[in-house]
């Protein structure tokens, strides 16, 4: 079947894409408003896209009355921002912080989590979280009614259980993604295969 997003519904349109590209890894994005609010909120139209700098893109999207949410106005007003991993322990609070709190209550509280300290920003983290990454914000770009967040990493906090030798990271499993609107999946079944140089692919296949 050949589908035309032209001829779409916009909830159309959402539910092909967002159950198409999976898994997406989830952004768990801690920022402070001007009246020191702390805001949690989780965000899977995110990934990495640089390594040098260190960059991470978000796109955040509008309140269904159609203004900026609550992340966006606080990464503009100041300028950094953490992502916090989700793992499994941390489901049922990152599924609380996704609820449409008022910008004067704090979602952290409300899941029961704690806030620690960042190194190079003044925005917490959230202290429960096994990895989280401290970020400064590069640009920021109009989508149509996206804003593209991209946030150059500045500090990583990982849990001392996680770091293996030659700074692999070991039995790191954040849950991800799916199908619109509530489906997610583990990350714990894995396999593992060496890539295949052209030399090795050349030499099979005369």
């Amino acid at each position: 079947m050949q589908i035309d997003p032209s001829k779409n519904t916009y909830a159309d349109n959402y539910k092909l894409l967002t159950n198409l590209v999976v898994p997406r890894p989830i952004a768990w994005v801690t920022s402070l408003s001007k009246a020191g609010v702390i805001n949690l909120a989780p965000f899977s139209f995110f990934n990495a896209v640089g390594t040098e700098p260190l960059y991470v893109i978000i796109s955040v999207g509008l309140r269904d009355d159609g203004s900026p949410k609550d992340t966006e106005n606080n990464i503009k007003d100041r300028g950094e921002f953490v992502v916090n991993l989700v793992t499994e322990e941390l489901f049922e609070a990152m599924n609380i912080s996704a609820a449409d709190f008022p910008s004067d209550q704090s979602e952290l509280k409300a899941a029961g989590l704690h806030d620690a300290p960042s190194v190079q920003i003044k925005v917490p983290r959230v202290a429960e979280a096994q990895a989280s990454l401290e970020c400064k914000l590069f640009s920021l770009q109009a989508l149509g009614s996206n804003t593209l967040i991209i946030g150059e990493v500045v500090m990583f906090h990982v849990a001392d259980s996680l770091l293996g030798p030659n700074r692999h990271i070991n039995n790191f499993s954040p849950i991800g993604r799916l199908g619109s609107p509530s489906v997610y999946c583990r990350t714990t079944d894995r396999f593992d295969i060496s890539r295949v140089s052209y030399a090795q692919w050349k030499k099979e296949n005369d």
